[in-house]
C-alpha cells in the first residue's frame, strides 16, 4: 500500500482538528447525551437522537483522521530542493494567458486539498498538468468550463 503524501502544515491542521474533536467536541456531546437522557423517554426525545447522531459523526471523523494520519507520509516542503521545477508541495504563481488574471496554488495531498484556501490536490487535473513543469513554462489543461492556458510565473517551496 502506498502512503498518501501530506504536507507538514496539512498534517498539523489535521492533528489540531483531531485534538479538538477528542478534547472538546467529544466531551461536550457526551454531556449533551447525558442531559437528554435525563429528560426521560428516549423514543420521542429529539435532543437525544440529534446528540447521538452528532456523536456518531464525531467518532467517525476521529477514526478517519487517526487512520489518515497513521498512514500518511509527511513531507516537509521547505526541504525539497526542486528549484524552479514543480513537484508535490510547490506553491505556484500562475497567470491565465487569456485573461491575464494571476492566481497562486499550492499542490498538496488529496487529504488536505481545499480550493478555498488555494490548496489543490496532487491528483487534480491542474496539478497533474503542472507537475514536472518549470518556472517560465506554459501549459494547458481541461477545466470543467473548457481548456485553460496558463504561464508559470513563479515556483517556491515554503
Amino acid at each position: 500500500m502506498s502512503r498518501a503524501p501530506i504536507t507538514k502544515a496539512g498534517s498539523e491542521r489535521l492533528r489540531n482538528e483531531l485534538e479538538k474533536l477528542k478534547g472538546t467536541d467529544r466531551p461536550q456531546i457526551i454531556a449533551a447525551i447525558a442531559e437528554a437522557r435525563a429528560h426521560g423517554d428516549l423514543k420521542e426525545n429529539a435532543e437525544y437522537h440529534a446528540a447521538r447522531e452528532q456523536q456518531s459523526f464525531i467518532e467517525g471523523r476521529i477514526a478517519a483522521l487517526e487512520a489518515l494520519l497513521s498512514t500518511a507520509e509527511v513531507i516537509d516542503v521547505t526541504r525539497l530542493a526542486a528549484g524552479s521545477r514543480v513537484v508535490f508541495g510547490a506553491t505556484v504563481d500562475l497567470e491565465d494567458e487569456d485573461s491575464g488574471e494571476a492566481v497562486t496554488y499550492q499542490i498538496v495531498g488529496d487529504l488536505e486539498a481545499d480550493i478555498k484556501q488555494r490548496l489543490i490536490a496532487v491528483s487534480s487535473p491542474i496539478a497533474r498538468a503542472l507537475i514536472g513543469k518549470s518556472e517560465g513554462d506554459s501549459f494547458e489543461f481541461t477545466a470543467p468550463n473548457g481548456v485553460k492556458s496558463y504561464a508559470i510565473v513563479g515556483v517556491r517551496y515554503q
